[in-house]
């Protein structure tokens, strides 16, 4: 088993190899299932999940609602910590920017619903669903 720092001696690393090591996905399948997908492009063009990454390509990974555009700052073929995964790649300011962003749209959409306390009773049910009828006729 190989020591999970970030490795200098390699000079190419599969893509899908290194989005999990870098921790973008949980699984390798689940990193080689984006890619085909075109949620991984590598200096602006799809990619296959065979394909070489070398230090310095730019890399942008759409991860459900999150767009990360990222360089290459380490090689690892290996999952370490979380830490270690980090040095792997730096990400964009803009790209940060942009993504914490949408988290705090995302936060303040979320902030003025509130949950009920309880389940309704018989009488809230059958007021909703009488409001529901209203939409029907």
């Amino acid at each position: 088993m190989s020591d999970p720092v970030p490795s200098t001696a390699a000079a190419t690393v599969r893509l899908d190899l290194w989005l999990w090591a870098a921790r973008f996905f949980k699984t390798r399948a689940l990193a080689k299932q984006a890619i085909e997908t075109g949620k991984v492009d590598v200096g602006g063009q799809r990619a296959k999940p065979a394909r070489a990454v070398r230090l310095g390509d730019a890399l942008r990974v759409t991860r459900g609602e999150e767009v990360f555009e990222i360089t290459v700052a380490g090689l690892s073929d290996t999952r370490g910590p979380a830490s270690v995964a980090q040095t792997l790649y730096a990400e964009t300011d803009a790209s940060r920017e942009a993504r914490l962003a949408r988290i705090a749209e995302a936060r303040a959409e979320r902030a003025g619903y509130r949950a009920p306390e309880h389940k309704p009773d018989k009488r809230a049910r059958r007021l909703i669903r009488a409001l529901g009828d209203i939409d029907a006729s």
